[in-house]
């Protein structure tokens, strides 16, 4: 009768593993969500190529991501909400984009976009058990950073969201 409580043991430790984030891994509080992500491995990609990705920004008065529309002030109870809208804005529009002739930042950006990609479909799942909701204003902040995006080319908007992804990334270490 010792297989049971063995198969108990070994799927409990199997269970608590998987939960556990890898080494380099965050748990970012978003409301109701926690997630595990890498944002080490993030941000040291991001920094190898900010430079690059800036230096193509023709229009420095604009930003898509600050002020007015600051995500600092977004409620805690929207985090969630907000946090997905804006991987799938980073999945959906900015990474398709971003294109370059060196392979290098090439490599570096589909990095950060898989890494986007794995944390949206946690985050998704998350909003999904804990039926999150945006709140109007969080909704409309969201609209706001749309509305920046689709003022500009694509190309230049998408670069541009690129070049501030720091941003993002500091807002997200800071909510949690």
């Amino acid at each position: 009768m010792r297989g049971p409580p063995l198969f108990l043991c070994l799927f409990s430790v199997s269970c608590w593993v998987n939960l556990m984030p890898t080494a380099g891994d965050k748990i970012l509080h978003f409301g109701a969500c926690r997630i595990s992500m890498s944002m080490a491995e993030i941000r040291a990609g991001f920094t190898a190529i900010k430079a690059n990705i800036q230096s193509r920004d023709p229009i420095r008065t604009l930003s898509i991501l600050s002020h007015p529309q600051s995500l600092h002030k977004v409620k805690s109870s929207d985090r969630c909400c907000i946090t997905y809208q804006l991987f799938t804005f980073y999945v959906d529009k900015v990474f398709k984009h971003c294109r370059t002739e060196d392979s290098f930042v090439n490599r570096k950006i589909s990095s950060i976009a898989n890494s986007f990609l794995s944390t949206r479909r946690k985050l998704g799942q998350c909003r999904e058990q804990n039926n999150c909701l945006c709140g109007e204003e969080s909704m409309e902040k969201f609209k706001q950073i749309l509305a920046n995006y689709q003022g500009l080319n694509v190309t230049s908007a998408a670069m541009k969201s690129l070049g501030e992804l720091d941003i993002l990334l500091d807002w997200m270490e800071k909510s949690h």
